[in-house]
């Protein structure tokens, strides 16, 4: 692991470096180079604005992208419906450069060849910023008024959340949202809960019993599953800290007053892996809870061989598996319960997951790009009704058919009665949603479900509607807190890091509660050696100029 860690960080100085470079040969570079940057950018950086609106389908777009993870490989576009009908009647066709399983060297490769993509679709924060400060982007202001989707459904308020130190937008986000929205919580098999007489689920002691009961009555079933990484470890934290998530997980510190502190000294935290603990060495979870993969989850999930479900999207295996159990016995399937909470805590003040307005990562157009604004307009109108009506719900026609005074989809009688279909329409779009619209498609979705009787619902919608969106926490403040990778506080946060998940991990495997408070002890310290306390300070202050941005 520290290997790979110190491979990653010496790429991570390359990259900086080149596009440090790059920033700084801007102005001597080959005449081709000067003026194709001149003719897609001003000479402030950002794209120039003409008077004409480019409309797609009058004309073929070519366009080419690159998804900045290991995981990702972009599907063949046109070979669904839904991108199929896009690229005939758009007249859009998308390419991906491949990853390779390496998407940091090759990002870098593409650096240094200078044959960058016209977009990337990258996380949020480092990377933005490294090409951002190479002159690597292009700033997306000049288009907002002229393609207005973004700033109609993501709002100015989002939109200055994303701005760079230069005060210009680059950045495209993904499943942006002005409303509470999420999936994280707790799933459940039906049937198994109801032949155990369906006892109560609400604290972290009804919990535990559950699951006792459930391995001495199928001992060929996973009592509680956690999905990849450990995800429901991380949920059963928010059963232990009101008003808090596990947004604070992520940020490896915890909010204490005006200022964020150690989460290794959190009561909280400490007393969630006490309980994690002891699930594990009572053989109550999943015993590969850190190192399954998703198709193992899957699996489980799919045949029913799982009792109680916790993650930080659950439903995107519960739904289909839902399905597959009703086809084999209709009063079985999967339904969901109000977080669990420790007694003594306000189940209304339970945060089992969080969202941000943000949502999850972005897009950045290149000045690689032959037409930068092209590209804008085409993840302008997908992130529209129109796109994003077309991409998860299919072409026009078979489950929605125009839209109503409100501008949201008029769903067919077939968007209830072929839940399975419609399920794989959006299961085959899912790499190709890059710039998603939460708050189009949700409330799209959830005028329409309420107008439907319970078993016409679709069931992901109706758990969304009745528990999950009530009980996300809003997390945007804790947005872009982490320091560059190369910084001195970088630094810091990577070591830091590398003590969570080992401390983690240990703790998970401990044999007592109090190994737990050892273990916590040690890391604390380790911590604090490393430096965690200047990375406590550098996040606190980047924290409270995010809460005076959302204050204005």
């Amino acid at each position: 692991m520290k290997k790979k860690l110190l491979l990653l960080f010496v790429l991570m100085l390359t990259v900086a470096g080149v596009l440090a470079a790059c920033g700084d040969n801007e102005s001597t570079g080959s005449d081709d180079t000067k003026d194709k940057n001149e003719e897609n950018n001003g000479d402030d950086g950002s794209a120039e604005e003409d008077g004409d609106v480019f409309v797609l389908g009058e004309e073929p777009l070519d366009i080419t992208m690159f998804g900045n993870y290991d995981w990702y490989t972009m599907p063949q576009w046109g070979a669904d419906v839904a991108t199929e009908w896009i690229k005939e009647n758009k007249k859009v066709n998308i390419s991906s450069i491949d990853s390779g399983g390496n998407a940091e060297q090759k990002l870098t490769t593409m650096i240094v060849s200078g044959e960058l993509p016209d977009f990337i679709w990258t996380d949020r924060g480092a990377t933005v910023e490294r090409l951002r400060e190479g002159g690597q982007l292009v700033a997306l202001d000049p288009y907002l008024d002229k393609y207005t989707n973004l700033r109609d459904w993501f709002g100015e308020q989002g939109i200055n959340m994303l701005r760079s130190e230069d005060g210009k937008l680059y950045q495209f986000p993904n499943w942006y949202n002005s409303q509470p929205f999420g999936n994280a919580g707790y799933v459940v098999n039906k049937g198994i809960y109801e032949e155990l007489g369906s006892p109560s689920l609400e604290t972290t002691e009804d919990l535990y019993e559950y699951l006792k009961l459930v391995k001495e009555n199928y001992p060929d079933v996973v009592p509680f599953e956690t999905d990849i990484d450990g995800q429901g470890i991380n949920v059963l934290y928010s059963a232990f800290a009101e008003g808090e998530s596990p947004a604070n997980i992520n940020n490896v510190a915890v909010p204490n007053g005006d200022k964020l502190s150690s989460i290794f000294t959190d009561e909280a935290y400490v007393e969630s892996l006490k309980y994690v603990s002891k699930l594990f060495r009572e053989r109550l979870m999943t015993q590969d809870a850190l190192t399954q993969d998703a198709d193992m989850v899957r699996e489980k999930v799919s045949s029913g061989q799982i009792a109680v479900y916790a993650g930080a999207s659950p439903t995107d295996y519960a739904r289909s598996g839902h399905y597959h159990l009703q086809e084999q016995d209709p009063d079985g399937g999967y339904f969901m319960i109000w977080p669990i909470h420790e007694e003594g805590l306000d189940k209304n003040e339970i945060y089992p997951g969080s969202y941000n307005m943000m949502g999850w990562n972005v897009s950045v157009i290149t000045k690689s790009a032959e037409d930068p604004e092209k590209v804008f307009a085409f993840l302008d109108w997908l992130t529209g009704p129109e796109g994003q009506s077309s991409l998860i719900f299919g072409p026009e026609g078979e489950y929605w058919d125009g839209f109503n005074d409100q501008g949201l989809p008029q769903f067919t009688e077939k968007y209830y009665e072929d839940a399975e279909g419609l399920a794989k329409v959006e299961e085959d779009t899912v790499n190709f949603q890059w710039n998603g619209n939460s708050n189009f498609l949700d409330t799209a979705k959830a005028e329409f479900e309420l107008t439907l009787p319970e078993d016409k619902q679709n069931w992901t919608t109706q758990w969304q509607h009745t528990i999950t969106w009530e009980t996300q926490y809003d997390a945007t403040q804790y947005l872009n807190i982490s320091p560059l990778p190369e910084s001195e506080e970088g630094i810091i946060q990577q070591r830091i890091g590398e003590i969570f998940e080992e401390a983690r991990a240990q703790a998970v495997y401990a044999q007592s509660d109090e190994e737990v408070e050892k273990i916590m002890q040690n890391a604390e310290k380790s911590a604090q050696d490393v430096g965690y306390e200047k990375l406590l300070e550098f996040q606190t202050a980047k924290w409270q100029e995010n809460l005076s941005t959302l204050e204005e």
